[in-house]
């Protein structure tokens, strides 16, 4: 049996390694074999190895470069790697490709693409919890720091006017730091708070939707993103794959207010 035919056999009853021997073997005779450099890829994804699906998908673009699978492959290993930005690189280059071909991968590349952004968005909200945390320790500090030396200054004073000074001293230190707790609890509360929820997003862009316009098999876009897809692709939805033309197209008011009402309560949507 030819070694493609084997490892295709094999990576359908889930025999991994041997599926990925059978196409190593099969790309002793075409090593230009792009599809063959994806397929071991997906090997390489079953069992977890990372840095060689990154290997083979490099080497099956650089055979060809429109290839949306080595694409969408080197996505989900960057994103297990935890480098969100070439991940959503490489899925928004599988996605653009995908929609030029007229491919159909569903959903998956879309929400392939939606986590890793999430993901990226969240590893940014740590960095910032990490910064807010050293800020506060800081402050604290200097806080601290303050009440000592105006503790130290007052004794030169009686002992009595040195009681009360340190009272004094004492209470407005204790009230800052309450206030300074109270403005952190507040930043923290609108931090854990920040997410955009799916379906404000746009089914093209993945980004939050401005324009939103539904179609006759009431699915919603983004209304620049839809138009460009029938002006560029071709007249059909991208989901459904049904005829659509741009005189089809709705406003969803509905969606529009929910997106309005959530960026007026969401000012910190600019940065997102």
């Amino acid at each position: 049996m030819e070694a493609r035919s084997r490892g295709n056999r094999f990576f359908s009853q889930s025999q991994y390694k041997d599926a990925l021997e059978s196409y190593s073997s099969a790309l002793t005779k075409t090593p230009k074999d792009s599809r063959l450099f994806t397929n071991r890829a997906l090997c390489h994804i079953k069992l977890g190895q990372w840095s060689s699906v990154i290997d083979d998908c490099q080497t099956a673009i650089q055979i060809d470069p429109a290839g949306v699978k080595a694409h969408f492959y080197i996505g989900q290993a960057y994103t297990e790697l935890g480098n969100h930005e070439r991940a959503i690189e490489a899925f928004e280059t599988a996605h653009k490709l995908a929609k030029e071909q007229r491919r159909n991968f569903g959903d998956d590349i879309a929400s392939a693409l939606r986590q890793a952004k999430r993901k990226r968005w969240q590893e940014k909200e740590e960095q910032r919890l990490n910064q807010q945390s050293d800020l506060l320790h800081l402050l604290n500090d200097l806080l601290l720091k303050h009440k000592d030396e105006l503790l130290a200054e007052s004794n030169s004073l009686s002992i009595e006017e040195q009681e009360r000074e340190s009272e004094v001293i004492v209470k407005q230190h204790d009230e800052r730091l309450k206030e300074l707790k109270r403005v952190f609890e507040e930043a923290d509360a609108s931090r854990k708070s920040r997410d955009v929820p799916d379906y404000l997003c746009g089914k093209i862009s993945f980004e939050l939707m401005e324009d939103p316009v539904i179609t006759p098999s009431g699915i919603t876009y983004d209304r620049k993103d839809i138009e460009e897809h029938l002006n560029r692709v071709g007249h059909f939805d991208p989901i459904t794959r049904t005829k659509l033309t741009s005189d089809q197209l709705t406003s969803n008011l509905a969606m529009k207010e929910v997106v309005d009402a959530f960026v007026t309560e969401n000012e910190w949507i600019e940065d997102y």
